[in-house]
């Protein structure tokens, strides 16, 4: 790594139940030795990404942002767009870390709006460069951002879970479906907003179910 630079990722994003969660991260070389074994968190166990997720907290300046299911609900339906919402939350995170910490160099994975975020930490008076990669989770700063994000999205999922006595699974599946049509038989479909992404077809499955 020859300069530090801010990575910035999300998790929540494929997954019907629990939260939207956007994390930035900032990686310079004299991070790197706490950082061995980070990587990509979708090539880790959930309980190796918390373990890391720690050392990260502790060693690196960082930002989460983190949407549960009631206020996603809200801003998608007054964007009614997925990317926009990514993009907000990106710059949010963004702009958060570098209060902490100075960079010119922010990482990304590619998404759709990648402009508009650059063009809200233009409006902020931040003047980075903002790369949007292909499979950027291979640099340290954008793994170590995914971690943290699937950290907290597994954090907020089980308390979701446990919050409602109902068992709420990862992605948008079989399982997911059943999940879904046992918490409305428990709760009532009106609660659902509370847990869920209601945009995603899984509901129609679920509410018809």
């Amino acid at each position: 790594m020859d300069e530090g630079r801010i990575g910035v990722d999300e998790s929540g994003k494929g997954d019907y139940f629990g939260p939207l969660v956007i994390a930035a991260c900032y990686v310079g070389p004299e991070h790197l030795a706490e950082l061995e074994g980070v990587r990509d968190s979708k090539r880790l166990t959930d309980g190796r990404a918390h373990q890391l997720a720690a050392t990260i907290r502790r060693t690196c300046p960082h930002a989460v942002v983190a949407i549960g299911p009631a206020k996603y609900n809200e801003l998608y339906a007054k964007m009614r767009n997925l990317n926009r919402l990514l993009a907000w939350g990106h710059a949010r995170a963004i702009e958060s870390v570098l209060e902490q910490h100075t960079a010119d160099l922010i990482v990304s994975d590619q998404f759709a709006d990648a402009e508009t975020v650059k063009k809200r930490l233009f409006e902020l008076g931040r003047r980075v460069r903002l790369e949007s990669r292909v499979r950027a989770e291979r640099d340290i700063a954008v793994a170590a951002a995914s971690v943290l994000a699937r950290a907290e999205f597994l954090r907020r999922l089980h308390a979701l879970s446990g919050r409602w006595e109902t068992p709420l699974h990862k992605g948008a599946g079989p399982p997911v479906v059943e999940a879904g049509r046992r918490f409305v038989r428990q709760h009532g479909s009106e609660k659902l907003s509370e847990v869920a992404k209601l945009h995603f077809k899984t509901t129609k499955d679920v509410i018809g179910g």
